[in-house]
């Protein structure tokens, strides 16, 4: 059957990978943008297709569409970018969902939200369960970003409670692919665009932090399963469960690029979390889902298209990329 489905962010990363799949899937796609960290030469290869449109639009404001499905995915998600405006970052996911929520409510539409790993801040539970409710410091610099979309999953699970809005939550672990923003402040983008340069790696602390990284293909594939599933709302991990330290994150990069870049050492910021690995039991149960990419092949992909690239086309969103 072919739905109306709306993106928000969906000239983003992730957004615009996942209003390819659905176009292919031959459903019409609404693309909602403000292009604030997103690229519009993300989407530009999509504008010719009839069953596409793109709107510049802010989340933070009201808008009125007639659609059977939402994918909420708007929010700047690097540190740099999060932090440079956080009243704006915490706007979006509050406002934003309440405004998608609003939409999802007078359309009788399916509306998932794309919230976040950070939900747990620095985890005093290893690896993460959705029953974990997390340790996050509320008046740090990060909790903008993560109390933001706590904020959202709460405002989700009241309106599913309240008004019977069919809602879907993922969290989502790193994430990693082709589209990465050069100058988007995460880690995979700043290791490759820093070896592929020829200048030093920047790892933050002593390298020792563990993160899981999940492939692009793979977590949107959880996602189409996600909003497609039954009687399961969430939330549910969206992740790798394979975990590797920064420095091996590094070390990788330049074998695979084969760059002669050296390891340097900056202090870590505040509130980094030290640790991060999703327990994706729920996932297979219920979606059947697992990711099938292994980190190595991933970033091999990452880096050619990197490669493929013309840098001069990117520009840094904020002046906090690194």
């Amino acid at each position: 059957m072919i739905k109306r489905i709306l993106v928000t962010g969906g000239a983003g990363f992730l957004g615009s990978y996942l209003c390819e799949r659905l176009l292919d899937d031959g459903h019409d796609v609404i693309c909602l943008d403000n292009f604030f960290t997103s690229q519009k030469t993300n989407v530009t290869h999509l504008l010719n297709r009839p069953n596409f449109e793109l709107i510049r639009h802010d989340v933070t404001l009201p808008i009125f569409l007639e659609v059977d499905q939402i994918y909420n995915m708007a929010c700047p998600a690097a540190p740099g970018h999060y932090q440079y405006n956080p009243i704006k970052t915490i706007k979006t996911s509050v406002m934003g969902a309440i405004n998608m929520l609003g939409v999802a409510k007078r359309c009788n539409a399916r509306i998932l939200q794309a919230s976040t790993s950070e939900v747990y801040g620095d985890p005093e539970v290893h690896p993460q369960v959705e029953s974990y409710r997390g340790s996050v410091n509320p008046i740090g610099p990060r909790a903008c970003y993560d109390e933001g979309k706590r904020v959202a999953e709460t405002l989700f699970m009241d309106y599913h409670r309240s008004n019977g809005v069919d809602i879907r939550i993922v969290r989502i672990f790193n994430t990693y692919g082709p589209r990465m923003h050069p100058y988007d402040g995460r880690v995979v983008s700043n290791f490759i665009r820093q070896a592929l340069a020829g200048e030093d790696i920047t790892i933050f602390g002593d390298g020792e932090q563990t993160r899981s990284f999940c492939y692009r293909d793979d977590l949107i594939d959880a996602h189409l399963a996600m909003m497609e599933v039954e009687d399961f709302v969430g939330p549910v991990n969206i992740g790798n469960p394979v975990e590797f330290t920064i420095r091996e994150l590094a070390e990788l990069v330049i074998e695979i690029s084969g760059s002669k870049s050296k390891l340097v050492k900056r202090p870590l910021p505040e509130d980094d979390p030290t640790r991060r690995r999703p327990d994706i039991s729920l996932a297979k149960e219920k979606l059947g889902w697992e990711p099938k990419i292994a980190l190595a092949d991933g970033l091999q992909s990452t880096i050619d298209w990197f490669k493929s690239i013309n840098m001069s086309d990117y520009r840094a969103p904020t002046p906090n990329y690194s």
